[in-house]
């Protein structure tokens, strides 16, 4: 017996710890869901900034494609986070909803019970009655018992009362947190529906923008193409100026000559590892700005038989934005090439961070920076107003996407 009243609760106990963990998880995925929603808003806020602030200037249709094609991706995530939301708050609410009931059928079982308490106890309720229960006793041990069962009956009395109140107080609570959990969704679904206009307005433009471009894609297509050429033709010189930089670290470290590692000393050990600690939480290289162009090689927006091959990230930032150094380390380059704005190499042990498109460089070769130092500023493109910031990443000679490494870019 005492075997089977131990599984009975074990099963409990496990049965409440597993129920109490799923609500302790739905709670934890709908914080992450809402710190989403606001980074998702805080973006688009970023963007329209950016838009309103570049209005008066005359874009190009493939910077223009790619304002839209950012726009409607950031909706597009925002409309899901916000659905998963309101689908999370549906099953806690018909969770909620479940739980009213059982409740309710609960207070009301227990209310009969008290009820019928409450009139057995009114009929032996004098003095003389409970008295003469006890004298009628066989001896004297059935007279305690009988005196102890009064007193139990007495105590389950008011226990019973105790327990209607707080199922009472439970149900109140429930109910309280079912209304704001309704009132949340009705807001989420609200939101949902104005971000939906939004989006289909963003595609509208769009589509009447690529069929003014489709008019005349080849020589998009050719521009495209230029463009990636001077872009490979940048990103092969920092390659060779980064093998060099190696080689000649490497050659004054001792060491066999290698284009591709760094030879470090105990210094550079911890830097590096720091560096490494801090994945995922360095700050961004602006204090403002959205991602136009993400890591890695994808399809153009404009023509999809075309590919991007991009090595790091770009970056729309406001007018005159400073950049900042994301971690501590050494200037190890400033890059001066034809027909390119000044590029800051920053070396950080193993690793390099390259801020690209700078106006203006406040630091020189060598320079010890920290984090969050101004290094310089984004240039401005004075004919369509773009303030383009082109961030890299690299460990020797091999890129890494930055996004794996700025805090919640």
């Amino acid at each position: 017996m005492l075997n089977i009243t131990f599984s009975y609760r074990a099963v409990f106990f496990l049965a409440l710890l597993l129920c109490s963990s799923f609500v302790f998880s739905q709670n934890n995925k709908q914080k992450e869901l809402e710190t989403r929603r606001k980074e998702l808003r805080r973006e688009i806020q970023r963007i329209n900034e950016l838009r309103a602030e570049n209005k008066s200037k005359e874009k190009s249709q493939i910077s223009l494609i790619e304002d839209f094609n950012h726009k409607i991706n950031v909706l597009s995530n925002l409309i899901k986070v916000t659905n998963q939301q309101a689908n999370l708050l549906t099953r806690k609410i018909n969770s909620n909803q479940k739980k009213i009931s059982t409740l309710r059928s609960e207070l009301s079982q227990l209310k009969e019970d008290y009820a019928a308490m409450v009139v057995k106890s009114y009929k032996s309720k004098n003095k003389q009655s409970r008295i003469m229960f006890l004298l009628s006793s066989d001896d004297f041990k059935q007279a305690y018992k009988r005196l102890q069962y009064i007193k139990q009956y007495s105590d389950h009395q008011k226990q019973q009362g105790e327990t209607i109140k707080s199922k009472a107080l439970e149900l109140q609570d429930i109910n309280k947190d079912l209304q704001n959990q309704k009132e949340d969704k009705k807001r989420l679904i609200a939101e949902n529906r104005e971000i939906q206009k939004s989006l289909e307005s963003e595609r509208k433009e769009h589509e009447a923008l690529m069929k003014t471009i489709k008019r005349n894609l080849s020589l998009y297509a050719s521009q495209i193409r230029k463009k990636q050429r001077e872009a490979d033709r940048i990103d092969r010189e920092i390659d060779r100026i980064i093998k060099a930089a190696i080689a000649k670290s490497n050659k004054k470290a001792g060491k066999v000559t290698s284009t591709k590692s760094f030879a470090l000393t105990a210094e550079e050990k911890v830097l590096a590892s720091n560096f490494v600690a801090n994945k995922g939480k360095l700050p961004w290289p602006v204090e403002r700005g959205v991602v136009r162009l993400g890591y890695g090689t994808q399809r153009h927006p404009i023509d999809k038989s075309l590919t991007i091959k991009s090595n790091g990230v770009r970056i729309a930032t406001q007018k005159g934005a400073k950049v900042r150094a994301v971690f501590d380390g050494e200037v190890s380059e400033i890059l001066k090439m034809k027909n390119v704005n000044p590029i800051v190499m920053i070396r950080h042990g193993n690793y390099l961070t390259l801020y690209r498109n700078l106006s203006n460089v406040y630091v020189k070769k060598g320079d010890k920076v920290s984090t969050k130092q101004v290094i310089g500023e984004v240039f401005t493109n004075p004919s369509n107003g773009e303030t383009i910031l082109r961030f890299t990443i690299s460990k020797g000679t091999k890129t890494e996407n930055p996004a794996s490494w700025i805090y919640k870019m």
